[in-house]
């Protein structure tokens, strides 16, 4: 059984999907970064605001 030797656009067609892999990978760890941080840091609350529920530890 002998295997053809790959064709040089599947070679060129390969790096592209490994770089295009990469970018998407880099994309979500980003995503995923910003939505920590965004949910990380403390929330200001408007007890004023009409749709405000007061719970137990707030009275």
């Amino acid at each position: 059984m002998s295997f053809h030797p790959q064709h040089d656009l599947h070679k060129r067609r390969k790096g592209r999907n490994m770089a295009v892999g990469l970018l998407l990978g880099a994309f979500v760890v980003i995503v995923f970064a910003v939505s920590i941080v965004k949910l990380s840091q403390p929330q200001n609350i408007d007890r004023n605001a009409p749709n405000y529920r007061a719970t137990v530890a707030d009275q």
